[in-house]
């Protein structure tokens, strides 16, 4: 089973690497791009697992060291 791991800053939290690339592509003429928010994609190979243990885990390992919960959150995808 594949485990595809989105991590994005918080809405409230301000993302200073997004606004350097929003301003970037407005330089580069990209003038329809308002906002930019940077994030992390993660893949992770499971073993033999059910679906409510594995999601049980994904939940684990984001919340102890994919994703900072203070100011990001996170979602994930089975397959």
């Amino acid at each position: 089973m594949k485990a595809k791991v989105y991590v994005t800053l918080k809405k409230s939290v301000l993302d200073p690497q997004g606004k350097t690339v929003q301003h970037a592509l407005s330089m580069m003429g990209f003038t329809e791009v308002k906002d930019v928010r940077m994030g992390k994609y993660i893949e992770l190979e499971l073993g033999a697992l059910d679906k409510a243990q594995a999601e049980a885990k994904i939940k684990t390992m984001c919340e102890k060291l994919l994703a900072n919960t203070v100011i990001e959150e996170y979602r994930f995808e089975l397959n």
